[in-house]
């Protein structure tokens, strides 16, 4: 029988490619976004169906959990992928900046999955995969906010996966680097105040180091290339890095003490 991937933030990125990719292997695929009028190419392909959703808003939730239901009769695997990046100083944020951020990447994740998990406990399997990043494990300046809610997905994660396995689910985790989509764009919510000036050396090196880590960016197809690995390797195993500069970042991390893997992130950014 055909299996049904459900997908959030699916407009572009690691959600489109992952999308494209599921599509290709023959899965169904419920592709989600806030604007589905932007998902021309996804709109042309068969077995692919494209529903407006917003992780904030719990009726767009269940609408778009049910009529994928109703389209495809099931769902195998729900990726938690919608989120995006806020950075700088963390005096500079606003009260409803913070909750934008937590309320997307974490808050969102977990009213999704709890839309989801009553079919995935009704029917005995399903796999639950939560895109973190290599910033739920290790942190960058300035990054307090989105490093503190990848921290949270990491968390919920491998907990959740004692849950789930009490009726035979999974629950995976994807850790990726630095990716080439908008992050640094539409999915980057960059904030900084000048007149705090202690800051400013901080967001300076953090502006200058982004070209060079942009650089070396793996493509979001790698990303939906390792998805795809963790859906169908019938593995337990509950994380799973993607990109090279994450294996090696990842590998430096569990090696170096605090003090020391500290020092060696600063001097990357030339603090």
């Amino acid at each position: 029988m055909q299996k049904t991937i459900f997908i959030t933030g699916a407009s572009s990125g690691i959600g489109k490619e992952t999308a494209l990719l599921f599509q290709s292997k023959g899965w169904n695929v419920v592709a989600t976004m806030r604007n589905p009028a932007v998902a021309t190419e996804l709109n042309l392909l068969d077995n692919i169906l494209v529903l407006p959703l917003d992780v904030l808003d719990l009726k767009s939730i269940q609408a778009a959990v049910d009529q994928a239901l109703l389209r495809f009769g099931g769902i195998d695997v729900l990726l938690n992928n919608a989120g995006y990046g806020a950075y700088g100083p963390l005096e500079s944020f606003t009260k409803d900046q913070i909750l934008r951020q937590f309320n997307t990447n974490v808050i969102g994740l977990l009213d999704v999955t709890r839309a989801v998990l009553p079919y995935f406990r009704a029917q005995k399997k399903g796999m639950v995969i939560n895109i973190s990043s290599i910033g739920g494990k290790m942190t960058f300046p300035l990054g307090s906010l989105y490093h503190g809610t990848k921290f949270a997905v990491e968390g919920i994660s491998e907990s959740l996966s004692y849950e789930v396995e009490s009726f035979g689910g999974q629950v995976k985790i994807i850790e990726p680097g630095m990716i080439a989509t908008d992050f640094a764009g539409r999915s980057f919510d960059f904030s900084n105040d000048a007149t705090m000036e202690a800051y400013q050396p901080l967001v300076g090196a953090l502006i200058n180091a982004m070209p060079i880590m942009a650089a070396n960016a793996s493509p979001a197809s790698l990303v939906a290339n390792v998805i795809f690995e963790a859906a169908t390797d019938g593995k337990q195993q509950l994380r799973y890095t993607a990109g090279e500069d994450a294996k090696m970042l990842m590998e430096t991390r569990k090696q170096a003490d605090d003090a020391s893997f500290i020092s060696g992130i600063k001097s990357q950014f030339g603090l």
